[in-house]
């Protein structure tokens, strides 16, 4: 069911979930971490130490006042919802953010999600209560696990489910879930998770596990959702082709293409020029035909972990 709801410059169409609420079809992510990703080598090394530090003290500050603009800015621009977690330090930059828009919070989706660390020191409410504070919330609409930990992800969302009961959460989620895991969690919940947010773009489709999710009530975020501008995608021709069909850019016919999949994308940007045009998606429908050229391009290429072969200590 689709809902329009009027903006400032864009009309932002919301999806209803499972449980009856309402999440709007698009986000914004905001990992402010990851230029400083690409920077380290993960050698503990004089030099990765010395960005990480230069990180910590100087650039996260700034980086992080960047980010509040910005997302002001994106409040603004028409955008509802915000992504993020406790793993990224960038609730505060985002509580900020939120109070600087002037728009209602009601108007507003903010989901955000317990860290690794978090779940291994069996910290839940603790965390979710400073993850609130940093946002400067009495609630959030979505609290999320960020990585199904083995042996603790159970447990988690029992602790989540509490929170949850107490009017602190709108709504559960996960992340980085594979069918198993669902699985396991709807065989001991007593609420059912109403998103999935993974890796979904046309370089690594999913197809299987969003029909899952579909068939049991989950809706699908898709995280990555242009695939980091990667480029196999860049310079896909076909992809080209569609695009000056709808005179739009190689990244709208993407993310059209997963709003017509009934996934939610959740894309990253702190351009003006990008965060406008990642809006500018309701005006061009795929035809049938584009729509399978698109998905043709699949070739199962993960750019991020695999939740059953990674190493939870180091996400």
């Amino acid at each position: 069911i689709v809902f329009l709801v009027n903006t400032n410059y864009k009309e932002m169409e919301f999806i209803e979930l499972s449980n009856g609420n309402k999440i709007p079809s698009i986000g914004l992510g905001t990992d402010s971490v990851l230029f400083v990703r690409k920077l380290h080598t993960g050698n503990n090394n004089f030099s990765t130490r010395a960005w990480s530090f230069y990180y910590r003290r100087i650039m996260r500050n700034v980086w992080n006042w960047e980010l509040s603009n910005s997302i002001c800015n994106a409040f603004r621009m028409g955008y509802r919802m915000i992504d993020t977690s406790a793993a990224y330090n960038n609730e505060e930059a985002i509580g900020r953010a939120i109070r600087k828009s002037g728009v209602r919070r009601e108007e507003l989706f903010i989901q955000t999600r317990i860290t690794n660390k978090q779940q291994y020191n069996h910290e839940v409410r603790e965390s979710f209560f400073a993850s609130l504070k940093k946002l400067g919330l009495e609630y959030v609409d979505m609290y999320m696990i960020h990585w199904p930990v083995t042996g603790e992800f159970l447990n988690t969302w029992r602790e989540m489910e509490q929170l949850y009961k107490e009017g602190y959460i709108k709504n559960l989620g996960v992340a980085n879930c594979h069918q198993h895991h669902l699985e396991d969690i709807l065989n001991m919940c007593e609420v059912r998770p109403v998103v999935n947010q993974v890796e979904v773009h046309p370089l690594f489709t999913q197809k299987p596990l969003i029909e899952y999710c579909k068939s049991e009530g989950i809706q699908v975020e898709a995280y990555s959702p242009i695939a980091q501008n990667n480029d196999r995608l860049r310079n896909n021709k076909r992809l080209k082709s569609i695009a000056s069909n709808h005179s739009k850019t190689l990244q709208q016919v993407v993310l059209r293409w997963h709003i017509q999949n009934g996934v939610i994308p959740i894309p990253r940007s702190t351009n003006k020029d990008r965060l406008t045009h990642n809006l500018d998606l309701f005006d061009f429908i795929l035809t049938d035909e584009e729509m399978k050229q698109i998905d043709s391009i699949n070739i199962n290429s993960r750019l991020r972990y695999d939740p059953d072969n990674c190493d939870f200590t180091e996400l």
